[in-house]
Formats: C-alpha cells, structure tokens, sequence
C-alpha cells in the first residue's frame, strides 16, 4: 500500500495553493463549496464534526458559525495546520494531525463527516470508507467531493486547444483503469487516484452507506463572477463530482 501523500508540505506547492485560496477566485470558491454545503444536513445545531483535510480550517470555522456542538480538523500537512490554527480562535474547534488512510478516533463519535477535494490522493478507497463508517454515528452523514473522474483519467488534466489557445475539447481516455496518475500541479509528480463514478458510489453501498444525493456543480448565469478563470469551461466538463450518503443502522450502534 503506498504511503500516505503530503504534497502540501511541500514548499513551492503550498506557495502556490495559498496563492490560489486566498484570492477567493478558484473553482473550490464558487462551485465546489456552495455545492457541498447544499448536501449537508438541513441544520447543524448540535453536531458533532469531522473534517478530513481541513487544509486552512475554513470549513471547521464556519461550521461552528453554523451551530455545530465542535469539530476536529484532520490533515497531514503541518503548513496546513499551522494556517488553521494561527486563524481559528475558538475551544470548540480541534485540528490534528493525521492522514485520512491512518485515521484513528473514537467509534461513533461524530455524526457529519465532511472531506472536501482530499479522497482522490488517497491509494484505498475502501479503507477510507471504512474508517469513517467506525467514526460515524448511524444514520450520521458523509459528504465529500472529489476531481472528477473525468478529469482525473489522463495524467494530463489539460484541454486540447487550437492554434490560438481557444479550447477545443477535454480527452477521456483509460477511464475504466483505475489507479495513480501523476500529474503536474504546482509542482511535478503530484499523485492522483483515478476511479470511476462506478467505484464512488459502490464504494458507499459496500461500507454500509445509503446515497442521499449526487452532484456535478456547474456555473448558473448571474450568480457567480464572469472573471474566474475558466468557469465558463465548467459547463462542458465538470470539475468535481460530490457524494453525500448516510450511514445505515440504528443509531448509537457499531
């Protein structure tokens, strides 16, 4: 089994992902985000959270705003943690470090899990599953997003463009095979796990999940700023694909 990845600890590669974040201009910011909290339960007075790669802790923070009772932050990445500490102020919010592939917490402690563009670095889907059905309270829900399939196929992740730079079409090929692909973002051999929306959503089903609800976010006329770099492209090849499922059982048992 590969060992977990920590590209985010990586200098040039946190430089430039904070670059990125902190303009509030990515499509995490206006596609992403407002999707995977659309997925969330209806009011989150009271519960108990979990967030796998919390990166700079913002979800942590405005999940507290939103009622939560607390949440842990978990993430391999010191920079990122530190980031996330230096920014949040409040008791009720935890942050530890942890690789989701070696998470460890007490049984049924939290009924949300959320894990926001983190599961496509991770080698074992099913043991992710796993380890967060041991976490979650039945009838507790999951909610995660991910690159989307469709863009994690090739190593590439580029569209062919004509001539003059205008984009002509995004290739899709090697679909069916799953696995690393190594890719460059910010910095060379960044690794991604490829999988199919087959194994996304089976996954669930095996680990004791009902699906809830599936979404592949795309830009709606007025409602998001025309400057963002390539929102217009979102349109004709989604970016992320996000999952919400429900743990099955009665509640308060393993």
């Amino acid at each position: 089994m590969a060992a977990p990845q920590n590209v985010y600890d990586d200098r040039d590669f946190f430089a430039g992902y904070e670059q990125l974040r902190r303009t509030g201009t990515g499509l995490n910011d206006v596609l992403e985000q407002p999707a995977l909290w659309s997925m969330l339960p209806a009011s989150l007075k009271g519960l108990r959270v979990l967030d796998l790669g919390c990166g700079f802790g913002d979800f942590a923070r405005r999940a507290m705003y939103a009622g939560a009772r607390n949440v842990v932050g978990v993430d391999i990445s010191e920079r990122m943690l530190a980031d996330a500490r230096a920014q949040t102020c409040d008791a009720h919010i935890t942050y530890r470090r942890m690789a989701i592939e070696e998470l460890a917490l007490e049984p049924n402690a939290f009924d949300l899990v959320v894990s926001s563009l983190a599961l496509h670095y991770v080698a074992d889907y099913a043991g992710a599953l796993a380890r967060v059905a041991a976490v979650l309270t039945a009838g507790g829900r999951f909610v995660f997003s991910v690159e989307h399939p469709m863009c994690t196929a090739l190593p590439q992740q580029a569209w062919v463009r004509d001539a003059d730079g205008r984009p002509l079409h995004w290739p899709v090929d090697d679909y069916r095979t799953e696995g690393p692909r190594r890719t460059r973002w910010f910095i060379d051999d960044v690794v991604k796990y490829h999988r199919t929306v087959e194994t996304y959503v089976n996954g669930l089903l095996a680990s004791g999940f009902s699906l809830r609800s599936l979404r592949e976010p795309e830009p709606v006329a007025g409602e998001t700023p025309v400057q963002i770099p390539g929102l217009d492209l979102a349109r004709r090849r989604p970016p992320f694909l996000l999952i919400a499922a429900d743990r099955l059982g009665v509640p308060g048992a393993i």
